[in-house]
């Protein structure tokens, strides 16, 4: 079992930016890889980023050179710091956990409650 708890959503004008906090209750070594998605209204929810317990990382490549994950093993967190936001990053944003691959796909075991980030024109 697996609890993420995100922080640090908010409002900002485009161009701005913000950093997002995914606080994980085991070590994220541990954890096979962790993800950022979200999910605009009307939308479906969209794998934004990813880092693997090696340290591959992926980006959605809207984000791509705006968007950079990271982590912290010491507090088993991870962070998506944003930058240069535009009012499309607009949504929930979502940490998950433990990625596993079934039926021709992935899928991820735990997943945080979501915070908001607004951006405005």
């Amino acid at each position: 079992q697996i609890q993420l708890v995100e922080s640090g959503g908010g409002s900002v004008q485009a161009g701005g930016s913000l950093t997002l906090s995914c606080a994980a209750s085991r070590s994220v070594l541990s954890i096979n890889a962790m993800g950022w998605y979200r999910q605009a209204p009307g939308k479906e929810r969209e794998l934004v980023s990813t880092i693997s317990a090696g340290g591959g990382i992926t980006y959605v490549d809207s984000v791509r050179g705006r968007f950079t994950i990271s982590r912290d093993s010491d507090k088993n967190t991870i962070y998506l710091q944003m930058s240069d936001l535009e009012p499309d990053d607009t949504g929930v944003y979502y940490c998950a956990a433990e990625r596993q691959y079934n039926g021709g796909s992935y899928h991820w075991g735990y997943w945080g409650q979501g915070t908001q980030v607004t951006v405005s024109s």
